[in-house]
């Protein structure tokens, strides 16, 4: 899509839109536009078996008369739309209750001036081109070894985007972005049974994905180092999370120092400003101006400029994870992040990941998790498991069908390592994490 000239119309069409919610009587009012374009191709077995292409628009409108607030959408940018769009929204605010909280960001807190992230480059690849890829993919990771006996395919994607924001303040901002993707998913097989296992790689350019027999190879290295898995022993022993699912872990804790969980009094970190939650070595910082990066963004959903900050500094809790609304509700002031975090990472010593299993002698290696076994209000955590059990600081065997249990915080404050592994593939930047105290529930 031709972004410029879609962005000069897209702004033109909000400014109208505003107008439109002013005139039916609204106080305030902000609307979010979105535009998507991509392309997908999977095959499987080396035949295609899907192909998509993709070109969606919305619109979401957002009135507040006084402090109710009423919300209203349309794919249709025509004018009776919009003004029935409008009309729509302004008539589920009159139902609504009146709430203080409510109302636009301050005018102040608006970006200043535009940034290049350099987020957009498209690829014009053709659907033909894909599916070779992803047959060369896919056909890699088969190499791999003779007891790769499936797939469940593998899968190259391209997408653009077009976000805009404008409210009533009179700010309209807009940026652009591309995500590339490429992935492949093998089943293996021998006595003991059937394994599955994945790789991928993703990007804002095309040229920076991994090249797809890297991404197939991997793919099938991995699947064939899950055969014959046997179940890990009972007891307390330490366990180290893969990067891909260390990164889950610190999703849980900004899942539970964002703003709507504190309000709602939903979450095991209340009240917890300036408590030392980790160790003092360890700082969660979010970097949303990294140029090219894959959760970069100038301004938040609430139209207000994001920054650089910490929430978690020395091990203590810093700062929320607020929007608007949230910091209202809790008598705070916004910190740029409604819709979530942009580009955290975890800053501390990183020790090399060989160095970190032995340093645990005999534990838990966790490449996958399963279940939803996280309470958000308590901070009780039981998950399944499977990857890697560790004996005299090395790799010893596959396991599967286990279970690791614990609590949240406390196993936050018992994080001895982070290895040196960092995952950028992630929104949340994580390096493998070790803890060294879990229950771990295998063998009776």
């Amino acid at each position: 899509m031709d972004v410029k000239d879609q962005e000069r119309k897209l702004s033109a069409l909000v400014e109208n839109i505003l107008v439109e919610a002013k005139r039916q009587g609204a106080d305030q009012a902000e609307v979010s536009v979105s535009v998507d374009a991509g392309l997908s191709v999977s095959v499987r077995k080396g035949e295609l078996e899907n192909l998509e292409f993709n070109q969606d628009r919305g619109f979401g409108i957002t009135l507040y008369v006084g402090h109710r607030k009423g919300s209203a959408s349309t794919t249709d940018s025509s004018d009776d739309a919009v003004r029935a769009t409008v009309a729509a929204a302004k008539n589920i605010a009159t139902f609504t209750e009146e709430d203080a909280c409510n109302g636009l960001a301050e005018a102040h807190l608006a970006p200043k001036k535009a940034i290049d992230l350099d987020l957009y480059h498209p690829w014009a690849i053709q659907p033909e081109a894909a599916i070779e890829l992803a047959v060369q993919c896919e056909e890699a990771g088969l190499a791999v070894d003779a007891r790769l006996s499936n797939s469940d395919g593998a899968q190259v994607n391209t997408q653009e985007s077009l976000q805009l924001y404008g409210n009533s303040h009179g700010f309209i901002g807009a940026y652009s972005g591309t995500r590339h993707g490429m992935s492949c998913v093998l089943i293996g097989e021998d006595a003991q049974g059937m394994q599955r296992d994945y790789w991928y790689t993703v990007a804002r350019r095309a040229d920076q994905l991994l090249d797809p027999v890297a991404v197939g190879e991997r793919a099938g290295q991995r699947t064939v180092a899950r055969l014959s898995p046997r179940t890990a022993p009972t007891g307390t022993f330490p366990v180290l999370f893969a990067p891909s699912q260390a990164s889950g872990l610190i999703g849980h804790l900004v899942g539970a120092l964002s703003g709507g969980a504190l309000y709602r009094r939903a979450s095991f970190m209340l009240d917890s400003m300036s408590q030392q939650i980790l160790p003092d070595w360890i700082s969660l910082t979010e970097q949303p101006h990294i140029v090219g990066g894959l959760g970069s963004a100038t301004f938040d959903g609430d139209g207000v400029a994001t920054s650089s900050k910490s929430f978690v500094q020395d091990g203590r809790v810093a700062s929320y994870v607020l929007s608007n609304y949230s910091a209202r509700r809790l008598s705070l002031h916004t910190t740029g992040n409604a819709g979530g975090v942009c580009n955290m990472d975890i800053q501390g010593q990183q020790t090399p990941l060989g160095e970190l299993i032995r340093t645990m002698r005999r534990g838990l290696l966790v490449t996958e998790l399963m279940g939803q076994g996280v309470n958000g209000v308590t901070g009780d955590y039981s998950r399944g498991a499977a990857g890697f059990w560790i004996e005299n600081g090395e790799i010893a065997y596959p396991v599967a069908e286990v279970t690791i249990a614990g609590n949240l915080r406390e196993m936050y404050s018992r994080v001895i390592a982070l290895g040196d592994d960092v995952d950028m593939r992630n929104n949340i930047r994580a390096p493998s994490i070790l803890i060294d105290k879990m229950i771990v529930a295998g063998a009776s």
